[in-house]
């Protein structure tokens, strides 16, 4: 499907964003194999982490819904998901089907290799063209059999055995690998350590401390002790911040914008967004900050302004590499534009995003110098209304409604049902806060 976007004159108003999707699918696979029932408010409502429910459910998880009050007399949607104990999943009828979330796929599996049954786990056409070798070298490891298509690709077939701790040191950054080794850590004899090269989000350790795990953290260090029994939790997520840089970045680019985000996830793992901005000059402010089941959450106020530019390297890729599309539509605005660097991870991701950026911008009329591990992106450029594609990619289709936001003439977005995958509404809420 297409869509036809109308450019605004600024991005004005408040909203209430969905639930973080990282959250929501580390607390719905601790819910899995923790001992009683975990209750979720504002689980995210996104394909990807419906698919982290639907594998759930073929494994034997009883997950159901409910509306329930909020304390500000709003009705909610609650997540209630009856735990099996620790290694109480069940071996599922035929293939588990992540759909498009590496998430799912990468996560569950570290839980399947600790289940004494052989699963096999697959996705679409585009989580199928993604490696998984950085996942199946710790969790064979750690004593599990698995295997993949041409050594790495999926479907992964998983053979679980009694899994023994290790210490694992991934070479490159990534918290799916991370949590991974973590999760199936808990289901092994003795302690599992993961050293990164650099600090990558931390939602996992927060989550597993929340659910009565045993976890030590130092820096850029995390060990956890298997056969732990986990603890059933009343959990709130808190907005996502990945989609709130969709609305920041948005408002961002015209000085009359004046935009109010509230209940945030705030975790400082997930803040360089934050950082970055208000680098680049941007008036960006956290008002109301708190702490709700270990994750600092707040509101957040930004108004236009001019912005300077800047570079992105090094450890600031892991940090910022959800907001990296965004960000490159944003950079082509400022005074000083973009540079991006050591961002080769972002061509593994459901496009190859240093790709997919730099053929949009450039069908809007915008200059890219692409790099071997980046982009230069000029600033002072001004976009112009075309058409443009998502290439199934989620947050390509919503890096780029921002740009036909600010594009002089109308744009037409191809295959704009991407951004379902993990935004749903995202199109009405954008309508609701573009003023034209």
């Amino acid at each position: 499907m297409s869509r036809r976007i109308q450019p605004a004159k600024n991005i004005t108003g408040g909203l209430r964003l969905p639930g973080d999707k990282s959250i929501s699918h580390r607390y719905a696979l601790l819910g899995a194999i923790a001992d009683g029932e975990t209750t979720i408010r504002n689980y995210a409502p996104g394909a990807d982490c419906a698919s982290t429910l639907h594998c759930l459910g073929k494994l034997g998880v009883a997950v159901s819904r409910s509306q329930v009050d909020t304390e500000t007399g709003e009705p909610a949607e609650e997540l209630a998901i009856e735990g099996r104990g620790l290694r109480g999943l069940q071996q599922p009828e035929g293939m588990l089907d992540a759909g498009n979330s590496g998430s799912t796929m990468r996560m569950l599996s570290g839980l399947l290799a600790g289940h004494q049954f052989r699963s096999a786990i697959t996705g679409d056409d585009s989580l199928q063209r993604r490696p998984m070798k950085r996942i199946m070298e710790p969790l064979t490891q750690m004593g599990a059999r698995v295997t993949a298509r041409d050594g790495s690709f999926p479907p992964l077939q998983i053979e679980g055995t009694a899994l023994r701790g290790i210490e694992h040191r991934p070479p490159v950054a990534s918290a799916q690998v991370k949590s991974a080794v973590l999760l199936a850590g808990l289901l092994a004899e003795g302690e599992t350590r993961i050293s990164e090269p650099v600090q990558t989000r931390d939602h996992t350790e927060i989550a597993l401390a929340q659910f009565g795990a045993e976890v030590v953290r130092g820096p850029r260090t995390t060990t956890v002790r298997g056969g732990v029994a986990l603890r059933a939790q009343k959990l709130a997520v808190p907005g996502d911040i990945s989609s709130a840089a969709f609305f920041l970045c948005a408002a961002l680019l015209f000085p009359s914008s004046d935009l109010y985000l509230q209940d945030v996830g705030l975790n400082p793992s997930r803040t360089a967004l934050l950082d970055f901005l208000c680098g680049m000059g941007a008036q960006v402010k956290v008002l109301n900050l708190g702490e709700n089941c270990g994750e600092l959450i707040g509101d957040i106020h930004v108004t236009g302004g001019p912005l300077q530019g800047g570079r992105i390297e090094g450890e600031m890729v892991a940090a910022l590499i959800d907001e990296i599309p965004v960000l490159a539509v944003l950079g082509a605005q400022t005074e000083e534009g973009l540079v991006l660097r050591n961002a080769q991870e972002l061509r593994l991701k459901e496009s190859d995003r240093l790709a997919t950026v730099a053929e949009n911008l450039r069908r809007m009329g915008a200059q890219v110098q692409m790099q071997p591990d980046g982009f230069d992106i000029p600033g002072r450029q001004r976009l112009a209304g075309a058409e443009l594609d998502s290439f199934g990619d989620h947050r390509i289709a919503m890096a780029f409604t921002v740009a036909a936001l600010a594009a002089k003439g109308e744009s037409l977005l191809n295959n704009d049902a991407a951004a379902v995958v993990s935004f749903p509404g995202f199109f009405e809420q954008m309508e609701k806060v573009a003023e034209r």
